[in-house]
């Protein structure tokens, strides 16, 4: 089980105090990690970090905004200069801003609303990142993507519920499963592992927002496993690729959805 162990290390969980980076960012903080947990609600990182201290773990919540070059580089500055160190970094962070719209509707503002954040913020943090990771002899990179990155979206799902997917999740998804496989490629001999993990639906959101009980039914139904995730399901996964315990995987895109995609 010490393969699994993360004492000693500093990670960055981007949106985690969100809906998956609750459980990521607890998850890595039970292994033995320093996690920093960064998103624009700072009250909220600031809040969470608190419940994890209590439970004697080692957090700490800082605001970041991912669509600004100047909060990007302060964050990775902080850091640096509090702990010298970034060894796991967990790319959280999504924007919906523009993000939900079907090819006929959306704009160019729109486009570039969404990708501010979930394309060329996303790159640049992880650019600033891996420059400490390289610095401090690697590190362990993981993005959290979707099911959306790995197949097309099955607007079947939806029924007659007036829901849908946009255009931008799954061009960006698609998109980091990508960028996770060049990092992979082109660091790896520097000790730099990049992976990402890619959920379907997730139970507590879905409750949360009270979704209309046919595309529920109709999830579960295609699920091999007759579910959505729930809260612990990502903790599991994230240890294992962050630790030593995943050594020897990099490039991987692991898919977290109960069997979704293996029809």
């Amino acid at each position: 089980m010490e393969m699994f162990r993360l004492d000693g290390k500093v990670a960055l969980v981007t949106g985690g105090a969100g809906m998956y980076g609750k459980p990521i960012s607890l998850a890595l903080a039970e292994a033995g990690a320093r996690v920093i947990i960064a998103s624009r609600d700072e009250e909220k990182c600031k809040a969470y970090a608190s419940e994890l201290k209590k439970k004697k773990l080692k957090a700490e919540g800082i605001f970041y905004d991912q669509g600004d070059d100047k909060s990007i580089d302060n964050l990775i500055e902080y850091i640096v200069k509090k702990y010298s160190r970034i060894d796991l970094l967990v790319n959280n962070t999504v924007t919906w801003e523009g993000g939900k719209k079907n090819l006929n509707d959306i704009s160019r503002y729109d486009l570039e609303k969404s990708q501010l954040v979930n394309y060329t913020g996303l790159i640049l943090l992880t650019q600033g990142v891996l420059k400490i990771m390289l610095d401090n002899g690697g590190g362990s990179i993981i993005n959290i993507g979707s099911i959306q990155g790995a197949v097309g979206p099955n607007f079947g799902v939806y029924g007659d519920t007036g829901m849908s997917s946009g255009i931008t999740y799954t061009f960006e998804k698609w998109g980091m499963v990508g960028f996770t496989k060049w990092i992979a490629n082109y660091y790896g001999k520097q000790n730099i592992r990049a992976n990402c993990i890619s959920p379907g639906g997730y139970g507590p959101g879905i409750r949360e927002a009270n979704l209309k009980e046919e595309f529920v039914s109709n999830y579960k139904r295609l699920t091999p496993l007759g579910r959505f995730a729930e809260h612990d399901d990502i903790k599991g996964p994230v240890v294992f690729l962050a630790s030593g315990a995943s050594a020897y995987i990099t490039g991987h895109n692991l898919l977290l959805d109960g069997g979704w995609t293996s029809w």
